[in-house]
């Protein structure tokens, strides 16, 4: 059975490459692109499974035969910030690309029309206002842009008078019946059965594949006709009934908790190995990408919701198994691959608050942009319906002396609803922290408690809507899904990220969730309102330690650390022990890096903040003393490697 399976996914996917129906207006409105009075960008947006991929590849044959040079390029391979764009842009192109003047040049220098496509642009909405912005505006006019995603465009597409007659967006629709019936007839299915099956699967392409499949290994299929999320759950189980080999249904059920499918995950997990990889490859509803295996999203979340639901331990452990391989595996990644590790961890964590705030997954309504100059009226009329006299003028004076740290959040209108104020710490200016008593406590901070030279902290100062105030809302929302971006753009230097809040009870609870630490004694009163700071420490290995921490913890792979680090002390047989600062620094650094070796010279830069090994590597000694007597049982914790450093034992 399984022969027979693997011979249909060769066949289908020669097809889905030599046979295409039922999509000529789509073509016909890309073909546009094409045409030197035609749009610079066009949006297309439909469900999963309902053909994007295989429309953006057959539109690149045409743009190709035309004379044009298609780009393909997949967002989900790529880290959403500008650095990781332009690094994709140099793979694809095969020239040195560092910068929007050498993309412009690269590009500008070929003769043709050059069709850049973003295949699941959803993964890039981070990115999104960077590329309307900044990236688009500075390339060359032979430059034509498609893009295609399971949402609608930001509305600020349409909006933004510079893309009036240069924008286009399009829905990409199910196949209509005569299209549905070609494609089922072009997989030979008789013509009686392929009715049928059309009709169930509501013209959704992958859908009736899988139908195809699935009729032509074990005779006519009996499914129910009801919504498409259902018909692809009852498709998936139809298909995976008829995979005789345990190991390539155990594998299945395993990998669909993760983003994407490489031989050594596989063999992280039980009976795992590279023939079972060569398996998985030739089913019809993964894809070979160029960082692995990929189940089509429809049908890996049909999996894992039945799995989640009837056998939740599989479910978990599946989980706990791949977040220790892929912790392995970053510790030697290489900043080209380290933002794949970061969005695998991403994938693990089913706190929405973290995983929506990096993939979102519901429209976008609203746009996060730099403040204009105009701008500025309407925030401060904001901040005034929010803040005290004493607040409103430290506004003033970061407008005046630090403009650029404004963003504005506009709704579908262009009607600016929010702002947010944030700058890195090493950047803000003299005028600002005199006058601003909050920032000055921030930077208080961090000289009584140095980060290791090179490290970087992001004051994100205030977040305000026009209704909600610094309360949760779709406003604040948009505001923590752009600093996001700029938390991978900071990454790895990005050690902190101090914020303040008025009302704290909302905060505390998810904050402290996310590793937030909040001082009250150093809270700040600006005309008897009382602000309190809150900084959260990332660790040693920077954004990525931060999120390989929130996976683990939250499949409670950390409950037994013997480190608090709320209370920022040791609990041990329910005994709680103080930690000097030193101390509990020291021990963080050596948990964050998950097992890894720390050097004393990193250690003395880490903790101490001593660069290049400029202080006395007995210091380091004398702690990690210190640190074992206070562990008592525990300190076998604190391992040495002879003659390199310390290292966590995490298990």
């Amino acid at each position: 059975m399984q022969e027979r399976l693997k011979s249909l996914s060769t066949r289908l996917a020669r097809q889905a490459r030599e046979t295409f129906v039922g999509r000529d207006d789509e073509l016909a409105v890309l073909q546009t692109l094409l045409a030197e009075d035609g749009p610079l960008v066009v949006h297309l947006h439909g469900i999963q499974g309902v053909g994007k991929t295989t429309l953006l590849n057959t539109f690149s044959d045409r743009a190709q035969a035309y004379g044009a040079r298609p780009l393909i390029m997949d967002c989900r391979l790529v880290e959403p910030t500008g650095r990781g764009f332009l690094a994709e842009l140099a793979r694809l192109t095969g020239s040195a690309v560092e910068s929007l003047a050498d993309a412009a040049e690269v590009l500008g220098a070929d003769d043709r029309l050059v069709v850049l496509s973003l295949d699941h642009y959803e993964s890039f909405l981070l990115l999104d206002t960077w590329l309307r912005q900044t990236l688009l505006p500075a390339l060359p006019v032979n430059v034509r842009l498609v893009m295609a995603s399971r949402q609608s465009p930001v509305p600020m597409w349409m909006l933004s008078t510079r893309w009036h007659g240069l924008f286009r967006d399009m829905a990409v629709e199910p196949l209509g019946h005569e299209a549905s019936m070609a494609l089922l007839s072009s997989a030979g299915i008789e013509d009686a059965e392929a009715a049928r099956l059309a009709s169930l699967a509501h013209g959704n392409p992958l859908a009736l594949k899988m139908a195809a499949s699935a009729t032509l290994a074990q005779g006519s299929l009996t499914f129910q006709d009801t919504a498409i999320q259902e018909v692809m759950q009852q498709l998936t189980s139809l298909y995976l009934a008829e995979v005789e080999e345990p190991a390539i249904r155990d594998a299945l059920k395993r990998t669909c908790v993760a983003r994407r499918i490489t031989r050594s995950l596989l063999r992280a997990l039980p009976g795992g190995d590279d023939q079972l990889f060569d398996s998985l490859q030739q089913l019809p509803f993964v894809d070979t990408c160029r960082d692995g295996l990929r189940i089509h999203d429809s049908v890996r979340e049909a999996m894992a919701q039945t799995l989640h639901s009837a056998d939740p331990e599989l479910f978990h452990e599946s989980r706990r198994l791949l977040w220790r391989q892929l912790r392995e595996e970053f510790r030697s990644s290489t900043m080209v691959d380290i933002w794949r590790y970061t969005a695998d961890m991403l994938f693990l964590i089913e706190n929405p608050a973290v995983r929506g705030a990096f993939f979102p997954s519901g429209q976008q309504e609203l746009a996060v942009e730099p403040a204009q100059p105009t701008d500025f009226t309407v925030i401060r009329e904001i901040a005034g319906l929010h803040e005290s006299p004493e607040a409103v003028a430290v506004f003033d004076q970061w407008w005046e002396a630090m403009p650029h740290a404004f963003r504005v959040v506009r709704n579908r209108d262009g009607r600016l609803v929010a702002f947010y104020c944030m700058s890195v710490a090493d950047e803000i200016a003299d005028e600002v922290r005199r006058a601003d008593p909050v920032v000055d406590t921030w930077l208080d901070h961090l000289i009584d408690h140095p980060m290791p030279q090179g490290g970087k902290a992001l004051f994100i100062r205030r977040w305000l809507a026009h209704g909600p105030g610094e309360s949760p809302s779709p406003e604040q929302a948009a505001c923590w899904l752009d600093l996001k971006r700029t938390y991978m753009e900071l990454r790895p230097a990005l050690r902190r990220a101090y914020l303040t809040v008025v009302d704290l009870p909302i905060y505390a609870p998810a904050a402290q969730t996310l590793g937030f630490q909040v001082f009250d004694d150093w809270s700040v009163e600006l005309d008897e309102r009382t602000y309190h700071c809150a900084m959260l420490d990332f660790g040693s290995a920077s954004v990525d330690g931060w999120l390989t921490r929130l996976v683990g913890d939250e499949l409670g792979v950390h409950l037994t650390s013997p480190v608090d680090r709320q209370r920022r002390a040791l609990v041990l047989d329910g005994r709680e022990i103080t930690l000097t600062p030193l101390e509990y620094k020291l021990a963080v650094t050596l948990e964050d890096l998950g097992g890894e070796t720390a050097t004393r010279d990193q250690l003395l830069d880490d903790v101490w903040g001593h660069q290049d090994g400029s202080g006395s590597s007995n210091v380091v000694d004398a702690v990690v003393k210190s640190l074992r007597r206070k562990l008592g049982a525990e300190s076998c914790r604190v391992e040495t490697v002879r003659g390199f450093g310390y290292r966590w034992r995490c298990d």
